[in-house]
């Protein structure tokens, strides 16, 4: 009985030693981090999804007119299956190969959206009609809140990575399979960045 006593203290001190160790050396910082890094992704999803969700009025709008440019058209549509035709997971931040794919196929989207506004340009009616222009004040807004939730996610995976880094969270973070995660980045990440405007 005695034995049995004495096993359960040093069982239930050896459990409050292991969680001050684990709190101590960064698993909690590191569970909240990552956490924090897949908000932040899903954010960013959202964000894509809004301005996917934008483009076939957008296009169907512009299809209405009848001279205008069928192949800028085709370029949207393809980039924008391209770009929606990726399964956007949370674990998608753990695959980096994966996450370039994902990060390309926005990118072509961004650039094919970019060269339709600027086809735009060519056709004063277009320009004038209230539909198109409210669709592009919508598809402004969406790169904007895309931009803001890309910032947000990039600060968070800055976090993220150097806690997973540092000593002596990096024990830990190998200990526990805390990895890596890519960081957001673009091809002419300048590019990306405009958002498509029309000068009136």
């Amino acid at each position: 009985m005695k034995y049995f006593f004495t096993s359960r203290i040093s069982f239930a001190f050896a459990i409050v030693v292991l969680s001050f160790l684990l709190s101590s050396c960064g698993y909690n910082s590191l569970v909240s981090m990552d956490e924090e890094a897949k908000a932040s992704w899903s954010e960013v999803l959202n964000q894509y999804k809004r301005r996917a969700d934008l483009i076939p009025n957008l296009v169907k709008t512009v299809k209405g007119y009848a001279k205008f440019e069928q192949e800028t058209l085709t370029q949207v549509i393809e980039a924008r299956s391209k770009a929606t035709s990726i399964q956007a997971t949370p674990e998608l931040l753990n695959d980096p190969k994966a996450f370039r794919t994902f990060q390309k196929a926005q990118g072509r989207l961004s650039s094919a959206l970019s060269k339709l506004m600027l086809v735009v340009e060519r056709y004063p009616n277009l320009k004038a009609d209230t539909q198109f222009t409210n669709l592009q004040s919508s598809l402004e807004g969406a790169e904007n809140r895309l931009a803001v939730a890309r910032n947000r996610y990039i600060k968070s995976i800055k976090q993220y990575n150097v806690k997973v880094r540092k000593f002596p969270s990096n024990i830990t973070a190998n200990i526990f399979g805390f990895s890596l995660k890519p960081n957001f980045s673009v091809e002419n990440e300048e590019e990306v960045k405009k958002t498509p405007t029309v000068e009136f």
